[in-house]
């Protein structure tokens, strides 16, 4: 902790729910600024682009700007050009993302648009939201019979919200990988090119850095096996059963954000 130089954060249920501050964060990531640590934001949020979330954001009061910010989408755009050059994709995700997808080629799979009878090279699932009804999952099934690769912005199987827990595309996920009997390539969180990504942005290694996230597996343990510090906060979609389930242990497990600074401050002597 002492060689920490910068703080890798995520956003829906760490900073915020349902995009409103969770009690003493705002304070706490202007204290976390102040000291001079590098500060990345890393999501899998997939609704909203960068700009967006960083408006949204900087509204409530986080001195923070779309620089600061790493999407899943971001990662997808840049893993499709370097994994799958040139491919015809199809989005299915709820939300508008294309500004952040720059440099992908999105068919039109709606079963309205000119692109209906083009088969896509890869089958793109993003967040889930009322797009992912039977139509639009049979659509994404048949493709990926006919031998489209899919890939993945992450294996999340719920989130957060004002309203309680609700599903996400990882519980949709599951159903088509064992349907077609394929796997997903995933991009972002947990996948360890994600992190890596965030890193490379901040100019630190994996030992100078530390994650902050309310998943135990896709953020903060898998974020461990890179070797970044992890610290889990218990707000969000934190479930006690889900902590004593888990696959390991935090290296450091909070109540909230809130409470990072003084975490940082003791493991600096300060």
């Amino acid at each position: 902790m002492e060689s920490v130089r910068a703080v890798l954060i995520d956003i829906d249920g760490v900073l915020t729910v349902s995009w409103e501050p969770l009690p003493g964060a705002v304070e706490a990531l202007r204290r976390i600024r102040a000291s001079g640590l590098g500060v990345a934001l890393v999501t899998n949020t997939t609704s909203r682009t960068r700009a967006s979330i960083a408006a949204t954001l900087a509204g409530a009061g986080f001195p923070v700007d779309a620089e600061d910010i790493l999407t899943a989408p971001a990662v997808t755009a840049a893993y499709l050009a370097e994994r799958h050059p040139g491919a015809r994709c199809t989005l299915l995700n709820s939300g508008d993302i294309a500004e952040d997808l720059t440099g992908v080629t999105l068919l039109d799979d709606t079963g309205t648009g000119t692109d209906t009878d083009t088969v896509p090279d890869v089958v793109v699932v993003g967040g889930a939201g009322p797009e992912f009804d039977y139509a639009a999952l049979n659509r994404a099934f048949g493709h990926l019979q006919r031998g489209a690769r899919l890939v993945a912005m992450h294996r999340n199987l719920y989130w957060r919200t004002d309203r309680g827990l609700q599903l996400d595309s990882g519980a949709f996920l599951l159903g088509l990988e064992r349907a077609a009997r394929t796997e997903a390539e995933i991009t972002g969180k947990p996948a360890p090119a994600f992190f890596e990504t965030a890193l490379a942005r901040l100019g630190v290694g994996p030992g100078e850095a530390l994650m902050v996230g309310d998943d135990i597996e896709s953020d903060v343990l898998a974020a461990q096996h890179t070797g970044i510090t992890g610290v889990l906060v218990k707000t969000g979609k934190y479930l006690p059963e889900s902590h004593r389930a888990a696959s390991g242990e935090p290296d450091h497990v909070l109540d909230s954000f809130a409470d990072l600074p003084a975490l940082l401050d003791a493991a600096a002597g300060r």
